[in-house]
């Protein structure tokens, strides 16, 4: 019987995934023996400091990826929009199974939605681009750093008598908390993260059978997606401390890519969209990418790269 290990983070929606690839491997290949091993990163570690202050873009991955380097697990599991945009020297992104809606839900217990939510409401998120994203729509809205796994999160807003929280509704679904969602947030409103709602399957770039192993349950046109997205972000070489968000959708033989950057404040959004043959993924986000700083994303970035090391 052939083996495999996997390598996840522990929290809930980390193991839903682990097992959802696990499930997905096992029905194309029904004699195969996966063993899944927690791994512990630094992103779980600190807890009380928000993202944005970190800056670490390989906070969910980082430790994991080092036991894939050294052979202690074949396949690393991670949700794409934690992966970095530049992957380490010996690695690369082997599959990515279909994707779940890539929208964000906001969650009120008061019912709220993001328009009825009450004057100077408040709001929960360690998300720079929600952030900047509510704030452009409603800069009345204070914003309240809030961290942790979605059912910590929930926990917390009840605890803090927030008004709502913002979480991608991909997780809210797998952890089947969807009977709490208020509000469906449209993309015209709330741009994803770049890679929200897609499971990455990472292997070291030298283990071609692990490759073809997984090769059945990776979806091509999410790869694509994700692809474009990836490159729009690397381009603009964001991470989780700036606000950028990005979403593509094949439609036919074309894909359609938005993305966005926009200030701290919410008062500068710079939006563009583009659309290109589905087969020059990778140059079309790169293009989008360039467009917006012809725009004048290059000084927004600027300045919050600025913000950052003062």
């Amino acid at each position: 019987m052939q083996r495999l290990r996997l390598g996840t983070r522990g929290s809930k929606l980390a193991l839903w995934q682990a097992d959802y690839v696990a499930g997905e491997l096992r029905q194309v290949l029904p004699e195969i023996d996966i063993e899944i091993k927690i791994i512990k990163t630094k992103g779980d570690k600190i807890l009380d400091v928000a993202l944005s202050k970190i800056g670490d873009k390989g906070l969910f991955t980082r430790e994991i990826e080092n036991e894939l380097l050294a052979g202690d697990i074949d396949l690393a599991v991670h949700s794409m929009k934690d992966l970095p945009t530049f992957l380490a020297p010996g690695l690369v992104l082997g599959g990515v199974l279909k994707r779940e809606n890539p929208q964000d839900v906001l969650i009120s217990n008061k019912g709220f939605n993001l328009t009825s939510l009450p004057r100077n409401g408040s709001v929960g998120t360690s998300s720079l681009r929600r952030i900047a994203q509510i704030r452009a729509l409603r800069p009345d809205i204070r914003m309240v750093d809030l961290r942790g796994n979605v059912e910590t999160r929930i926990k917390k807003m009840e605890e803090q008598d927030l008004d709502g929280i913002i979480l991608a509704y991909a997780g809210v679904k797998r952890l089947d908390y969807t009977g709490k969602i208020s509000e469906m947030i449209a993309t015209d409103i709330m741009l994803p993260a770049v890679g929200q709602g897609a499971i990455a399957i990472e292997l070291r770039e030298d283990d071609l059978n692990t490759l073809e192993l997984i090769s059945p349950i990776s979806h091509l046109h999410t790869m694509l997606e994700t692809m474009a997205e990836r490159a729009f972000l690397r381009e603009l070489e964001g991470g989780c401390q700036v606000p950028i968000a990005s979403l593509a959708r094949i439609k036919g033989d074309m894909l359609f890519i938005e993305g966005l950057v926009a200030s701290m404040d919410g008062q500068r959004v710079i939006k563009e969209s583009l659309i290109g043959d589905l087969n020059l993924a990778i140059e079309i986000g790169t293009s989008l990418a360039h467009s917006l700083l012809d725009k004048g994303a290059h000084s927004i970035l600027a300045e919050i790269r600025q913000l950052g090391e003062s």
